[in-house]
């Protein structure tokens, strides 16, 4: 039976999730904008779902803002917080995921000033660099994630909540990767908004949240009805929403578990890649997601190795879902500097709560095989 090692794409959908949606899938069927019985019950399984993406998250219910994703979220609080402050530049970090550095670039077409913030080799942000450049004075945005999705490396945004707000920046944090896998205070944390998905916490895809601080203003994206208190217009996609809130649910309760298994499988497969002379494991000192290990074989092709462990049995990739269509070197191992040929040769393996210490080992298995065939090697 084929093994899936590839969770940071997208997670399945888990029973409790999916069992708290099947009734919305049929009856009740209400708009949950209608007032009428049917939409008051659409809408009180949407109020249940939002206080329980705000108890994983620790916000208030009503800075929860649903969206159809994690890309809508990115996209609306990086050119919501722009339309708001208009001329003032915004800064993105040079790992951030494409839904983030693709909305600050659309922005730079239109006239609004982005730069992006250095990270070192450990995929951190270059700090004084970050300190200095708010210190000019010109800065309203700040993107920052919590969790890389390619090399699970978990950065300090409390620290850049801080350095923003010091310097009348706001400050956006994509959870989307973190959500469910570390623990999270958006009330504590600082930050200004946060993004985050149903499906990369085994929820429903097609569904997310942005959180939005009480009192941060941000400019609408979709217009229409004014659902969602203006910031997002559009009929709730109610089943989604439920199933949302009770993958939300689980993960609150599952995270400690989830994460001592999902590390010892981790720990378990780069014990076994340590052992080949030729192996980078990329941020492998640094505090990184439980589940996610992004190696590089010296001389093999990321896409080329993706291929080759499916052929046996193996679903694994070469770093976001999102660009390894495209074939390019890792736009994140670029951006913390290491070398095109070192970047080109990424596999990303992002384990689950029902793997086992026996897909690890094929895994590794598979991987000798690999290597003993040309297929895989750069040309």
């Amino acid at each position: 039976m084929p093994v899936y090692l590839d969770h940071n794409a997208t997670t399945p959908l888990h029973p409790e999730a999916l069992e708290a949606m099947q009734p919305h899938l049929t009856k009740p069927f209400g708009n949950p904008a209608s007032v009428h019985r049917f939409g008051r019950a659409a809408h009180g399984a949407v109020q249940r779902a939002r206080v329980e993406v705000a108890e994983l998250v620790g916000c208030r219910q009503d800075e929860v803002i649903f969206t159809s994703g994690g890309t809508e979220s990115d996209n609306l609080a990086v050119k919501g917080a722009a339309a708001a402050q208009p001329g003032r530049t915004v800064l993105y970090g040079a790992t951030e995921h494409p839904a983030v550095l693709e909305a600050a670039e659309a922005l730079r077409e239109t006239g609004t000033p982005v730069e992006v913030i250095p990270h070192s080799a450990d995929g951190h942000p270059d700090w004084p660099w970050l300190e200095q450049r708010l210190g000019q004075g010109d800065v309203g945005l700040v993107c920052l994630m919590a969790a890389n999705n390619e090399t699970g490396v978990i950065l300090d945004t409390a620290r850049a909540a801080e350095l923003a707000h010091a310097h009348d920046a706001l400050l956006h944090v994509d959870v989307v990767q973190a959500a469910g896998k570390i623990a999270l205070d958006f009330a504590g944390s600082g930050a200004d908004m946060m993004a985050l998905s149903a499906h990369k916490l085994f929820g429903p895809r097609g569904v997310g949240a942005l959180i939005l601080r009480a009192g941060t203003t941000i400019h609408a994206q979709m217009h229409g009805g004014g659902h969602e208190g203006g910031m997002r217009s559009g009929t709730l996609n109610a089943p989604g929403i439920v199933g949302f809130g009770a993958a939300c649910r689980v993960a609150a309760r599952d995270i400690a578990e989830r994460n001592v298994h999902c590390r010892a499988l981790r720990d378990r497969l780069e014990a076994g890649l340590q052992q080949l002379s030729d192996v980078t494991i990329f941020a492998a000192g640094q505090e990184r997601l439980s589940n996610t290990c992004q190696f590089a074989l010296h001389g093999y092709d990321g896409e080329a190795m993706v291929m080759a462990f499916d052929r046996e049995g193996f679903a694994v990739s070469s770093g976001s879902a999102c660009q390894s269509e495209h074939g390019e070197p890792s736009h994140v191992l670029l951006g913390m500097g290491l070398p095109r040929d070192i970047a080109k040769a990424a596999v990303r393996v992002s384990v689950g709560p029902d793997n086992s210490d026996a897909d690890i080992d094929a895994l590794l298995s598979a991987l000798a095989r690999i290597r003993e065939t040309p297929m895989a090697a750069m040309a």
